[in-house]
């Protein structure tokens, strides 16, 4: 018995269970291992299911150019589908992906672009953009836009739904995937809710991406959320149109460091040896089931899908110098905000009134030695905050304005940061206005963190 060519050896990937990480959780955690597939990735379901789409509907013609934009796996899946029908690819990509995704693409007959990763959207330098002009200036050529192509959540709906019922005898109860395009979580789950309408979906989502803060808050695109990050393949600074959020029951998030960390746990633990994504979406998958374990049984059976294969992050992730570099591997110093902010706590936080004068606050910040307080209401919610800097501008423009309220003056609140929040991850939050968060200790006292503290902590 043999396959007629590379491709019909696409998908029908093993079932595995979980049996040392997220140990001790109730009920039966399973992995479903996409590198299995002959690209490496889950990406080879969707690579010839939208150039099958695009011949059916005229689009692509014999001797036809693929063009895409992709983080790697998805153009492995097009080259190989691509190699087999004949025709040409270009792929556009960005810097932040590893050199062996690159290699890969190119070992398989691909041109790659190499684009920045921290542009817009919109910017002409995107891969994105990048990708729409490549189109534009090359006869024949057919963008397949992973993003919005129907096709990417087609065919999960028609694979990986289907395999994931028939492995786990119709009793799968959660699934727990990642979502960049959004094509896998929103097809897989489609399928299996119309066997299940009571099955749940998880998604997960790194620190840095969009999808979190618009499942949470109903649909809010919040442009402040974005900000660059390690993790590969996964989260979006877009809104795709295969994300389809109305499918999703919860979502969560998962900081660079405990993704990588979590990658090697596979490797080293349960002879997995995964990408990144893989090694996020499990760690999301443990944290959701830990604070939900009271709403599983024996009876639960769990499906988390592992996007691709390890060996195109053996320069980053299984790099020990990589990981030093991104401070993973250095642990005895505090990772979390949550225990920095524990290493920092002496007391409760110095906070003024709102309804105080500025000289008040003034005297508070001389008293105590510090250069940024929050401002409180009378309820004692956090209302604002009071910065030197901001001090130090009215009293120039003003020198009365001593005598005026806090509320006069005051800036916005400090953010309030999960203490869950890696250390690598609070970054972005310092470089925004005042330059300082507000975290709770892990014994719950509120604690301001400046860059200062971050320094230090990364010093140590």
């Amino acid at each position: 018995m043999w396959a007629d060519s590379i491709l019909d050896a696409i998908g029908n990937t093993p079932l595995v269970r979980l049996n040392k990480v997220g140990a001790g959780l109730p009920g039966t955690i399973l992995v479903k291992v996409e590198f299995f597939n002959p690209g490496g990735s889950v990406k080879d379901r969707i690579g010839v299911a939208m150039i099958e789409a695009a011949e059916r509907d005229g689009r692509l013609k014999p001797g036809g150019t693929i063009i895409e934009c992709t983080s790697g796996n998805t153009g492995a899946g097009l080259a190989i589908a691509a190699a087999v029908k004949g025709y040409r690819t270009v792929f556009t990509t960005t810097d932040k992906q590893s050199q062996e995704k690159i290699d890969v693409l190119r070992a398989l007959g691909a041109e790659v672009v190499v684009c920045p990763t921290n542009v817009a959207p919109d910017d002409p330098r995107s891969y994105y953009s990048v990708a729409r002009r490549l189109e534009a200036e090359i006869p024949g050529a057919v963008l397949m836009n992973q993003y919005d192509n129907p096709a990417n959540a087609e065919a999960h709906y028609r694979t990986t739904g289907p395999e994931l019922w028939t492995q786990t005898d119709g009793r799968i109860t959660h699934y727990i995937a990642g979502a960049g395009t959004g094509g896998t979580i929103s097809g897989t789950t489609k399928y299996l809710k119309e066997q299940n309408p009571a099955l749940q979906t998880i998604g997960v989502d790194p620190y840095g991406s969009v999808y979190y803060k618009y499942f949470h808050s109903g649909g809010e695109f919040d442009a402040k959320e974005i900000y660059p990050y390690l993790i590969e393949g996964v989260g979006e600074d877009i809104l795709a149109g295969n994300m389809d959020f109305s499918c999703v029951d919860d979502y969560v998030r998962v900081t660079d460091r405990d993704a990588m960390v979590m990658t090697r746990r596979l490797a080293r633990e349960e002879g997995l040896f995964t990408g990144q994504s893989c090694g996020m979406v499990v760690a999301g998958a443990v944290q959701w089931l830990r604070a939900h374990r009271d709403e599983l049984s024996d009876d639960s059976v769990v499906v988390i899908l592992l996007p691709d294969s390890g060996f195109r992050y053996l320069g980053k992730t299984y790099n020990d110098a990589w990981m030093q570099q991104h401070g993973f591997l250095r642990e005895h110093r505090p990772h979390t905000a949550a225990s920095l902010a524990e290493a920092r706590a002496s007391g409760s936080v110095v906070a003024v009134p709102a309804l105080a004068t500025l000289e008040h606050a003034v005297a508070a910040m001389h008293e105590h030695g510090i250069s940024q307080l929050p401002v409180l209401d009378h309820r004692g919610h956090v209302v604002g905050s009071l910065t030197e800097r901001d001090v130090l501008k009215r009293l120039v423009a003003d020198p009365d304005a001593r005598n005026l309220a806090v509320s006069a003056v005051m800036g916005d609140p400090f953010p309030e940061v999960d203490g869950a929040v890696a250390l690598d991850a609070l970054l972005p939050y310092l470089d925004r206005g005042p330059g300082a968060v507000l975290v709770r200790s892990e014994t719950g006292a509120l604690v301001i963190l400046t860059r200062a503290d971050l320094i230090n902590a990364l010093t140590m």
